[in-house]
């Protein structure tokens, strides 16, 4: 299964890229909302991916952040929900409004996306409300450190080092306390020297 893919956006158009990864070109399938934070064509870019086996078919789906692919595959469990919804849902609201109008019960806010009608409102809402708590709970317990984390190993890694070795480095110093970015990356690009 691919889960991750890097390499330079080909082609860029709404609701889908191709990601050239050294010479072979991926079709993966994103939301709206991902599409407007992409970078500039040939330029590189990492999405988080989510692969879908059908009988006749093998689709990417392709996030920007973690966050987003767990909020689509949490749409994904819902009866009556398949990928290509569950995009055209992520296109028409953004995670965390999704996530408050699942917690208020807001069915008028969720009937208001194109292609959910009442009744899939109705069964979004019993089905997610409890499983978006528990999601944005683990989230917030991650916090910030997190993203730090991940700018580090981002940046180490784009320098040339080995992902393992960027990852334990920055877990170290990350276990010693909070530091911002360019501290944490000074000392790892120390460590990493040696």
């Amino acid at each position: 299964m691919i889960a991750k893919i890097s390499g330079a956006l080909a082609h860029k158009i709404p609701g889908e890229v191709i990601i050239d990864v050294s010479g072979v070109g991926y079709q993966v399938f994103i939301p709206l909302s991902v599409f407007y934070r992409l970078p500039e064509i040939g330029e590189s870019v990492t999405l988080h991916i989510h692969t879908h086996l059908r009988e006749d078919a093998l689709q990417l789906f392709g996030f920007l952040e973690q966050g987003e692919k767990q909020v689509f595959l949490l749409l994904n469990n819902v009866t009556g929900i398949g990928p290509k919804l569950a995009i055209n849902i992520l296109s028409g609201i953004p995670a965390d409004d999704l996530a408050r109008a699942l917690k208020e019960g807001d069915q008028p806010r969720l009937v208001s996306i194109p292609g959910v009608g009442k009744k899939l409102a109705e069964r979004m809402v019993v089905e997610l409300r409890d499983k978006f708590l528990t999601l944005r709970t683990q989230q917030a317990a991650q916090g910030d450190g997190s993203q730090l984390m991940q700018d580090a190993v981002s940046a180490l890694v784009n320098l040339g080092y080995r992902r393992p070795d960027a990852e334990k480095s920055v877990r170290e110093i990350a276990q010693r306390g909070e530091r911002p970015l360019p501290e944490v990356l000074k000392e790892a690009l120390r460590r990493l020297s040696r």
